[in-house]
């Protein structure tokens, strides 16, 4: 019995190859394209910026670090009181997207992509509850409409440690509507494991209040990660306004920057358990530079 047109259809694109397809470009008006109030709500007095959100997380041991929801491991600063949290989001494509770069038959152009695809999620969870906001009215098609904005007006600062933290923070200015990037090379000796800086493009001078996000795919024995973080206070910036994003977490690395850096937050894939002599991470995903662009 023959098939109905419908059903003949269906099962025809079923066996048929799969090809990518492209989306058509929507001309859309004007207004659907925008996602920044522009500088005329900006300069209006119906609009007002409400204060910052505190980030509230449990407290738990420095032994603790686990993934559990909004949770995080916490660790007390022995010298200062601060606290600093360390976030391991339980989403399951975090897991995913971990799972895809530890696996070593993973090749360089899909390594590069799930490193951005991590990142992205990693740089959501990093924002929430952290952005500037500005709120008002402004007129619908239909009515009018109270309204929450994030305020270009303060960037977020982007600051992707090289190489490997290039693809971590691909998509940040897809996340964050306003940003700035200042790139940071730090090479790490294989002999001594300790960082020397061949790129600095940060400013002389940031200012207060600035929310500075650091991108660094490994965390591994804190070397890097501890000198960024130095020459950013350096600048004006303290350890309250930084968050950290790594793919990769090592106990050496967290234990370097809760005892340095209180009231720093730091969001990861994953915490694995140690660092071997060699100063990578166990079992780890390999060499994230190295991974990321074939070189």
């Amino acid at each position: 019995m023959p098939l109905p047109a419908t059903a003949a259809a269906a099962a025809a694109a079923a066996s048929a190859p799969l090809h990518r397809r492209s989306c058509a470009r929507q001309n859309l008006p004007p207004a659907s394209r925008c996602f920044l109030p522009s500088r005329a709500l900006l300069n209006s007095a119906r609009l007002t910026a409400p204060a910052p959100l505190p980030v509230h997380a449990p407290r738990l041991p420095p032994t603790a670090a686990r993934a559990a929801g909004p949770d995080a491991a916490s660790a007390r600063s022995p010298t200062s009181g601060g606290q600093m949290l360390v976030f391991v989001p339980p989403h399951p494509l975090i897991k995913h997207w971990v799972s895809v770069l530890r696996n070593e038959q993973t090749p360089c152009a899909i390594f590069k992509s799930a490193m951005a695809e991590l990142g992205r999620l990693l740089i959501y969870e990093a924002s929430r509850d952290w952005l500037p906001t500005i709120t008002g009215e402004i007129e619908t098609p239909v009515a009018v409409a109270s309204v929450e904005f994030i305020d270009p007006r303060e960037p977020v600062l982007v600051i992707p440690i090289l190489r490997a933290g290039l693809a971590l923070a691909e998509h940040a200015p897809s996340i964050l509507p306003a940003t700035k990037t200042y790139h940071l090379g730090l090479r790490r000796d294989e002999e001594t494991l300790q960082p020397s800086i061949y790129l600095n493009n940060l400013p002389d001078k940031i200012p207060e209040g600035t929310r500075v996000l650091v991108v660094d795919p490994m965390l591994a024995t804190g070397g890097t990660i501890v000198t960024a973080i130095d020459l950013l206070i350096e600048r004006g910036v303290t350890s309250k306004q930084i968050k950290v994003v790594s793919a990769v977490a090592a106990p050496p690395a967290l234990q370097k920057l809760n005892n340095k850096f209180p009231g720093l937050h730091v969001y990861t894939g994953i915490i694995d358990p140690e660092v071997n002599e060699k100063g990578f991470i166990i079992p780890g995903l390999g060499d994230a530079g190295d991974r990321s662009f074939a070189t």
